[in-house]
């Protein structure tokens, strides 16, 4: 029977295989999206210096959704993601999707941020 710390850790197993590859830097930096069961965040990273230069996620007043957990919450958090990054300048961006399939809220996020003029 396979538990739910057991997908976890396999998660957590392909979030730093993924980790290896990909950087984020001042000029591109790395988006990086977290979900729970409850909610979705994003946000976008330079490595190099160690600092989240924007974010958002469905717990912010900006949003102010009822359930957090779904595909359109998903889709709003990456519309504020892009709205925010293209704010302070960054247009073009690493995607890291977390270890997470690229399937439902994560991929509704992605396309979001995508429409919104975000480029991966």
């Amino acid at each position: 029977m396979i538990t739910k710390s057991d997908k976890n850790k396999a998660r957590l197993k392909r979030h730093l295989r993924v980790r290896k590859k990909i950087t984020g830097t001042n000029e591109r930096p790395r988006l990086s999206v977290f979900r729970s069961s409850k909610h979705i965040y994003a946000q976008l990273i330079d490595d190099v210096k160690g600092i989240t230069l924007a974010s958002a996620s469905t717990v912010d007043k900006d949003l102010a959704t009822g359930n957090g957990g779904n595909v359109e919450s998903a889709r709003k958090v990456g519309e504020l993601i892009a709205k925010r990054a293209k704010d302070k300048g960054y247009e073009i961006v690493v995607f890291d999707r977390g270890g997470y399939l690229y399937h439902g809220r994560i991929q509704a996020l992605a396309d979001a941020a995508r429409e919104a003029g975000l480029q991966f």
